[in-house]
């Protein structure tokens, strides 16, 4: 029976395998993904923050990620545009946090999906402590004793002490599980495209609070950004559906004052915008991890890091267990990564939509509030530093996987 089984060879999913079994676990990776056909095109772009970015060199996966690939975040500024692109507010900077370990001062690092995942398939094929499944699907699960047989969809049986579900907002461990989850339709759906600036974005992301909701450009390598704008539900998709030429005529009439002139570069998507989050984090041994127990507002690029904290706690109990030749599996760790983990998911989740719910609308009462918040947040140092320590996943209390140094299989 191995210690650990994982559902989902995505970021959370990889990153926890390998985290995993550096600690020794007995571990098996359960991947979907098909050998025999070409990888889907992924035009997604993540907001990888330092702590993430240590959990990471945790799993020795960013020694495959080329830097020059990468490009540092340096800060965030937002601007209320309800009157005009007035000036914008500094929420905070990377001057705003100590540097640590090796990163020099920066917030975190803007690294494309298609980048990050080869690294960690790389370091999944070069980990022999770790057993991979591929293509499998997940079908279902049933206890046994000391552990649950999971059954996948090639007829084969595996068992496992612990069965961690990081398979995705729809995710069938969730089902099988018998969780439901809570949440709420935004109304809105949002537009994605990478696009080349005509003017250097000096590393910094930026949102423009409109009445209709946000527009953002997150920076990425060479003067280009990855902008996402929030629009009423079927405006997104109707506006991924015409020519580039169209597209570009749009973008550059409405926000061109704000971020440039641009010029799209590579695809553009559309996705609806839903709060989602799971009534609960665990069943009997059964642990959802990321998008799995919660898929939240991206305004401010915190889903992965996020599923990030939960590899993270996840990983220190179940290894922590093993070691001490406990259970990973038992109801009181378990217990533990739902106490460690829930009410930071939660609150956060519920942050980016009040963010979300103060911003996007044209309500008089409201708009005074929305200047002090951007003021205090760009004039009291106290605050930017609590802002940036909170964003950048650096704050005291976070797991050590996640601190400069700690490394899986010390």
């Amino acid at each position: 029976m191995h210690d650990l089984a994982i559902i989902g060879a995505g970021p959370a999913g990889s990153t926890l395998a390998l985290v995993c079994a550096a600690n020794g676990l007995d571990t098996v990776l359960v991947d979907a993904r098909p050998t025999d056909l070409p990888a889907r095109a992924d035009t997604r772009n993540y907001a990888v923050v330092r702590g993430s970015w240590h959990l990471l060199e945790s799993a020795v996966v960013t020694a495959r990620i080329d830097r020059a690939d990468i490009q540092p975040l340096n800060g965030l500024e937002a601007t209320d545009g309800s009157h005009g692109f007035g000036a914008p507010s500094v929420l905070f900077s990377a001057a705003d946090i100590p540097p640590g370990g090796g990163d020099g001062n920066t917030l975190g690092w803007m690294i494309e999906a298609e980048t990050l995942q080869t690294a960690l398939d790389a370091a999944v094929a070069e980990e022999t402590r770790l057993k991979r499944l591929r293509p499998a699907l997940f079908e279902n699960y049933e206890p046994v004793e000391g552990g649950v047989s999971i059954a996948l969809q090639n007829g084969r049986v595996i068992e496992a002490r612990l069965l961690a579900g990081c398979d995705g907002v729809n995710s069938p461990v969730r089902t099988a599980a018998g969780i439901g989850v809570e949440g709420r339709e935004y109304g809105k759906s949002v537009f994605a495209a990478n696009v080349a600036l005509d003017r250097p974005h000096d590393g910094i992301a930026r949102q423009l609070f409109t009445p209709e909701g946000p527009f953002a450009t997150l920076p990425l390598t060479g003067d280009r950004a990855n902008l996402a704008w929030y629009m009423k539900s079927g405006a997104a998709e109707a506006l991924a559906r015409r020519t580039a030429e169209e597209i570009e005529a749009e973008l550059n009439h409405r926000f061109a004052d704000f971020a440039g002139r641009m010029r799209l570069d590579g695809p553009v998507s559309a996705y609806p915008l839903r709060l989602q989050i799971a009534r609960d984090m665990i069943a009997g041994r059964v642990a959802l991890v990321g998008d799995a127990a919660h898929r939240i507002n991206p305004l401010a690029g915190q889903g992965l890091n996020l599923g990030f904290k939960d590899v993270a706690v996840l990983a220190e109990l179940a290894s922590q267990a093993v070691r001490c030749g406990l259970d990973p599996g038992a109801a009181n760790q378990l217990e533990d990564y739902r106490r460690k983990r829930r009410f930071d998911d939660t609150l956060t989740a519920l942050g980016m939509d009040a963010i979300d719910r103060l911003y996007s609308n044209e309500n008089p009462v409201l708009k005074p509030l929305r200047g002090l918040a951007l003021g205090a947040a760009d004039r009291l140092p106290w605050l930017r530093g609590a802002l940036a320590s909170q964003a950048s996943a650096t704050r005291s209390g976070l797991p050590g996987l996640m601190k400069p140094g700690d490394r899986a299989g010390n």
